[in-house]
């Protein structure tokens, strides 16, 4: 795209040794006029490749995910007053693009928006079981808006009000299931934390107010929230919620392992939810910085 044609627009990356994904994602925001890649100390090819494409690079030691991309959005003066939020693994489409675009030549009416994701496993896209539209609110003015203080699954708190775009990105990361493995084994780990303080911690007002009848995270948060305070046998439960009631069988031998793969993360979950109970435990002494206090006192399982 020329630069005459480029959106006053600028685009986050957050990278760690993401070689594989990095110019893709570049290119797919090319006509974007400035892209950061915000990097924590990368020891691939992720910052030679961003660089040979024009981007500009700040690099930061990683910590969690939100106080990580929140340092970003407060210290990084970003040459533009909005801002697009892209994952590595993530790619804008055309018809993306355009409807930015359209809006932006229109002047838009919001604050903020939601974006829709496209959410690929084993190079399929996972379109039931719940899995889309997967709404992300990625597109903001600067300064409107900051992560909640969450560690992982982290949502944007906006200051302002909230639109929807009709278009969706793709989230496609494929680096095998050795990998996938190993990022849902942490990802499990750091959900066991925030579902703990959420049952026996004292109330975190940084974070997205559930709601059943909002659109999108808070949706799903007020879901998973009653789940993990009243529901038994929750690993079986989702997989027949996202296999059989949101029709994940129709996506075929790709549905029936996800869904599989998501009832075996809950179940690591919930395994660990129960050795955090114990205090002296691996886990516990793992993520002690990241435990509320707790204003009551969970049962110790033995």
């Amino acid at each position: 795209m020329a630069e005459s044609n480029l959106i006053p627009l600028s685009v986050l990356i957050p990278t760690k040794n993401e070689e594989r994904n990095i110019v893709a994602c570049i290119n797919s925001v090319a006509w974007a006029d400035e892209i950061v890649v915000f990097d924590s100390y990368s020891d691939d090819q992720t910052i030679p490749l961003a660089e040979s494409l024009d981007a500009k690079i700040v690099q930061r030691r990683f910590d969690n995910f939100s106080t990580h991309k929140n340092w970003a959005m407060e210290n990084i003066n970003f040459k533009h007053k909005w801002l697009l939020i892209v994952d590595a693994d993530e790619r804008i489409t055309e018809e993306l693009r355009i409807e930015i675009q359209t809006l932006f030549e229109q002047q838009p009416e919001c604050d903020g928006y939601y974006i829709a994701r496209k959410n690929y496993f084993w190079n399929t896209w996972v379109k039931r079981g719940g899995r889309f539209p997967d709404w992300q609110l990625r597109l903001l003015k600067v300064g409107y808006g900051h992560y909640e203080q969450r560690i992982v699954h982290e949502h944007m708190l906006l200051q302002g009000k909230a639109g929807f775009l009709k278009h969706a990105l793709i989230n496609y990361d494929y680096k095998g299931i050795d990998r996938y493995f190993d990022r849902q084994n942490t990802y499990s780990s750091m959900e066991a934390v925030e579902v703990f303080n959420m049952l026996y911690g004292t109330v975190n007002a940084q974070q997205i107010k559930p709601s059943l009848f909002a659109k999108g995270p808070e949706r799903n948060r007020f879901l998973k929230n009653i789940a993990y305070r009243y529901l038994p046998f929750r690993p079986l439960i989702k997989f027949i919620w996202m296999y059989f009631i949101k029709l994940g069988f129709l996506d075929g031998k790709i549905g029936f392992r996800y869904s599989v793969l998501q009832m075996f993360y809950e179940y690591q979950v919930s395994l660990k939810l129960e050795e955090l109970q114990d205090p002296d435990s691996p886990i516990a002494k793992k993520y002690q910085a990241y435990l509320q206090p707790t204003t009551q006192q969970p049962t110790k399982k033995g």
